[in-house]
Protein backbone atom coordinates (compact mmCIF):
# COMPACT_ATOMS: atom_id res chain seq x y z
CA UNK A 1 0.00 0.00 0.00
CA UNK A 2 2.73 2.37 0.86
CA UNK A 3 4.43 1.86 -2.85
CA UNK A 4 0.93 2.52 -4.12
CA UNK A 5 0.58 6.03 -2.23
CA UNK A 6 4.38 7.20 -3.73
CA UNK A 7 3.59 6.28 -7.24
CA UNK A 8 -0.19 8.39 -6.93
CA UNK A 9 1.88 10.88 -5.33
CA UNK A 10 4.53 11.09 -7.26
CA UNK A 11 2.60 10.75 -11.09
CA UNK A 12 -1.04 9.91 -10.60
CA UNK A 13 -2.42 12.95 -8.85
CA UNK A 14 -2.39 16.36 -11.29
CA UNK A 15 -1.33 19.56 -9.73
CA UNK A 16 -5.01 20.99 -9.81
CA UNK A 17 -8.47 19.36 -10.78
CA UNK A 18 -9.39 20.73 -14.40
CA UNK A 19 -12.43 23.10 -14.21
CA UNK A 20 -15.06 22.58 -16.50
CA UNK A 21 -15.43 25.24 -19.33
CA UNK A 22 -18.74 26.08 -21.33
CA UNK A 23 -18.11 26.21 -25.37
CA UNK A 24 -20.17 27.81 -28.21
CA UNK A 25 -20.79 25.67 -31.02
CA UNK A 26 -23.03 26.54 -33.85
CA UNK A 27 -25.51 23.72 -34.51
CA UNK A 28 -28.55 23.79 -37.47
CA UNK A 29 -28.20 27.65 -37.89
CA UNK A 30 -28.17 28.38 -34.03
CA UNK A 31 -26.33 28.23 -31.22
CA UNK A 32 -25.52 25.41 -28.70
CA UNK A 33 -23.95 25.63 -25.31
CA UNK A 34 -21.32 22.02 -24.66
CA UNK A 35 -20.00 21.92 -21.26
CA UNK A 36 -15.90 20.51 -22.09
CA UNK A 37 -13.96 19.05 -19.55
CA UNK A 38 -10.24 18.83 -20.11
CA UNK A 39 -8.53 15.83 -18.96
CA UNK A 40 -6.22 16.17 -15.81
CA UNK A 41 -2.85 17.09 -16.47
CA UNK A 42 0.70 15.61 -15.08
CA UNK A 43 1.97 16.89 -12.15
CA UNK A 44 4.79 19.37 -12.24
CA UNK A 45 6.88 21.27 -9.48
CA UNK A 46 6.85 19.86 -6.34
CA UNK A 47 5.58 16.08 -5.78
CA UNK A 48 5.23 15.16 -2.30
CA UNK A 49 3.95 17.57 0.26
CA UNK A 50 1.46 16.83 2.97
CA UNK A 51 -1.44 17.85 0.82
CA UNK A 52 -0.81 15.27 -1.82
CA UNK A 53 0.20 12.95 0.91
CA UNK A 54 -3.49 12.89 2.53
CA UNK A 55 -4.77 12.77 -0.63
CA UNK A 56 -3.02 9.90 -2.10
CA UNK A 57 -3.27 8.01 1.00
CA UNK A 58 -7.24 8.75 0.82
CA UNK A 59 -7.07 7.11 -2.84
CA UNK A 60 -5.03 4.09 -2.08
CA UNK A 61 -7.61 3.44 1.23
CA UNK A 62 -10.67 3.98 -1.13
CA UNK A 63 -9.08 1.92 -3.87
CA UNK A 64 -8.42 -1.20 -1.11
CA UNK A 65 -12.19 -1.17 -0.30
CA UNK A 66 -13.26 -1.29 -4.09
CA UNK A 67 -14.46 1.78 -4.02
CA UNK A 68 -13.79 4.73 -6.68
CA UNK A 69 -12.34 7.48 -4.76
CA UNK A 70 -14.11 10.39 -7.03
CA UNK A 71 -10.51 12.61 -7.22
CA UNK A 72 -9.14 12.83 -10.37
CA UNK A 73 -6.26 10.96 -11.41
CA UNK A 74 -3.97 11.23 -14.28
CA UNK A 75 -3.39 8.26 -16.77
CA UNK A 76 -0.86 6.82 -14.52
CA UNK A 77 -2.71 7.51 -11.42
CA UNK A 78 -5.52 5.46 -13.16
CA UNK A 79 -3.45 2.50 -14.03
CA UNK A 80 -2.01 2.52 -10.73
CA UNK A 81 -5.68 2.36 -8.74
CA UNK A 82 -6.79 0.10 -11.06
CA UNK A 83 -3.48 -2.61 -10.32
CA UNK A 84 -3.81 -1.46 -6.49
CA UNK A 85 -7.43 -2.58 -6.83
CA UNK A 86 -6.25 -6.01 -7.94
CA UNK A 87 -3.32 -6.74 -5.75
CA UNK A 88 -3.56 -5.24 -2.52
CA UNK A 89 -6.74 -7.28 -1.69
CA UNK A 90 -4.92 -10.21 -2.87
CA UNK A 91 -2.18 -9.16 -0.29
CA UNK A 92 -4.13 -8.71 2.38
CA UNK A 93 -5.61 -11.88 2.15
CA UNK A 94 -2.08 -14.24 1.96
CA UNK A 95 -1.07 -11.86 5.24
CA UNK A 96 -4.08 -12.71 6.93
CA UNK A 97 -3.72 -16.55 6.27
CA UNK A 98 -0.28 -16.39 6.92
CA UNK A 99 -0.49 -15.01 10.31
CA UNK A 100 -3.18 -17.43 10.58
CA UNK A 101 -1.21 -20.69 10.31
CA UNK A 102 1.54 -19.15 12.54
CA UNK A 103 -1.09 -18.89 15.37
CA UNK A 104 -2.05 -22.61 14.79
CA UNK A 105 1.20 -24.15 15.28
Amino acid sequence: MMTTVLLIMGLGLPNESPKQEIVRERVDGGWKAVVAEPGPKNPTGDRFTSKRAEKALNVTLNSVVFRSSGQDLTTWGTYTEMASRFTEPILLALAALAIRSRIKR
